[in-house]
């Protein structure tokens, strides 16, 4: 019998072995009954360890209870019967032993294979998972799109498939811009006209901006209000197609650096001016559904080959019955700078068609002053923000030198698009004018329009000295006081 280095083996013969017949020095790992009637031509008076070892290499039988111990675990039982290779199993795992006398753990070597394979799968049963997750999303939001698709087939315009979208687009090669769920691309349909293909790659609430666009575009049709031409649905892709409006967003051109001035004249902001009045005014009172579209601005305001503008970006609308003048909404909506203060003010006012016309008054007083309404790099302090600063000018009756060289008609212009700015922008709801009377006051004569009350640029439950500070037209203080109270409304509902 061969033992592992530092152990040696011997065996005992006889029917009463007991313990005591053992070294004091040997430990006992097993005893081992045999049959020595399977030896042939053997008595048990005249037996040898070489027949002993001749018995044991035939292979036998081996059991007993296995009795774990925490504090010390024995890999106990070796053997090994030369020349061939034995296998003994042990309470702790199997062993084997080559001709050579080494021994390794076949258990440990298995149980490696078996952690590394339940870590392998683990991590393959992880991705399946994730993958699976985001199947589900996307046929959750596909179901809610295709629902409202057939909910409202008879107002829907061509329907494309994504291979379509991506043939009309070159595989989306030229990049216009961005918009406010997705990158917008030029493409070309069959018939050779061009459109602009917004495909959605910021997609929020199931599915629910691409629903407003095409619910709203998708119904109506005005000449100040961007066409929705066609659409693509899948579980994964969504995209929308546009008429292509060739001279791009409004405020690419009032806010231009053009070493010759602005490319729009004064009159054509006027006529724009009009034409986004006449698209708002549309949307809350041309259709069998009042539209409010809560993200009225320069970027949302396109333009065609005629510079006729084109309301645009329905993302964040929102359909209301035309006998319903509250609207109600779970969160604010729209863009920093545009948003009337009833969105996060509630005891100023209840949200409505007014708040478009806020947005529209902000939008306004841009084109007047072919500027930003916050500039914080203006030339004087009291300048930074121009709401205020441009108030204290009518007040005073002081000449605004908004651009050098201006004609008479042209300060007219400036000074009737300010004023209907500032009617637009009045903190309460129910001092602001509706869009209709906006249009009246647009295509009215200027000598009729009267300076309107201050509008509050801090809401009512304000400090006082706050309120104070901004009486002064003079005053470092004046400049975007509305602007930062929203800011901090909009972190504490984001938190």
């Amino acid at each position: 019998m061969k033992a592992p280095p530092g152990y040696y083996s011997y065996v005992v013969v006889g029917e009463s072995v007991v313990a005591s017949d053992i070294e004091v020095s040997c430990t006992v790992y097993k005893i081992v009954p045999v049959d020595l009637r399977c030896l042939p031509k053997v008595t048990a008076g005249d037996i040898s360890f070489q027949d002993i070892h001749n018995l044991l290499s035939s292979g036998l039988e081996l059991s007993w209870h296995v009795r774990f111990e925490t504090s010390r675990r024995r890999r106990s039982f070796f053997c090994d019967v030369a020349p061939k290779l034995a296998e003994v199993y042990n309470p702790v795992g199997p062993y084997k032993v080559g001709p050579d006398g080494h021994y390794f753990n076949i258990g440990g070597l298995i149980s490696v294979i078996l952690n590394a394979a339940k870590h392998v799968i683990g991590i393959i049963l992880l991705f399946a998972f994730l993958l699976y997750r985001c199947h589900r999303r996307h046929l959750s939001r596909y179901d809610t799109i295709e629902d409202f698709l057939q909910t409202n087939n008879s107002l829907m315009p061509i329907r494309y498939s994504y291979k379509e979208i991506k043939t009309m687009t070159k595989n989306f090669k030229e990049k216009l811009g961005e918009g406010g769920y997705g990158l917008v691309y030029k493409g070309k349909l069959r018939s050779g006209g061009a459109v602009a293909v917004k495909k959605l790659n910021k997609s929020k609430a199931n599915g629910q901006e691409f629903i407003n666009e095409v619910a709203t575009i998708g119904r109506i049709h005005h000449v100040n209000v961007v066409r929705l031409v066609g659409f693509c649905a899948t579980v994964s892709k969504h995209a929308l197609v546009y008429d292509y409006m060739s001279n791009g967003s409004l405020d690419k051109l009032i806010f231009s650096n053009c070493q010759n001035g602005s490319p729009l004249s004064w009159k054509q902001v006027c006529e724009i001016a009009k034409g986004v009045a006449h698209g708002i005014e549309y949307l809350h009172q041309g259709c069998d559904m009042q539209i409010l579209h809560f993200d009225i601005k320069p970027h949302n305001v396109l333009l065609d080959e005629n510079f006729v503008p084109k309301v645009s970006d329905f993302g964040l609308a929102k359909l209301y019955p035309m006998q319903k003048s509250i609207a109600t909404l779970t969160a604010a909506r729209g863009t920093l700078g545009y948003m009337a203060p009833e969105l996060f003010y509630k005891k100023i006012g209840r949200v409505s068609h007014k708040t478009d016309v806020y947005s529209y008054g902000m939008l306004l007083m841009e084109m007047a002053g072919r500027r930003r309404n916050v500039d914080a790099h203006a030339e004087h302090s009291s300048q930074i923000y121009f709401p205020s600063w441009i108030y204290g000018k009518f007040n005073q009756e002081e000449e605004m030198e908004i651009r050098d060289h201006a004609t008479e008609e042209e300060k007219t212009i400036t000074q009737k698009l300010i004023l209907i700015a500032l009617w637009c922008i009045q903190m309460t709801p129910e001092d602001r004018p509706s869009m209709r009377e906006v249009l009246e006051m647009l295509e009215g004569n200027a000598s009729g329009l009267k300076l309107p009350p201050k509008p509050s640029f801090y809401p009512p439950d304000s400090p006082i000295s706050m309120q104070r500070s901004s009486d002064s037209s003079s005053s470092d203080e004046s400049t975007a006081p509305l602007c930062s109270s929203v800011a901090l409304e909009i972190e504490q509902m984001d938190d």
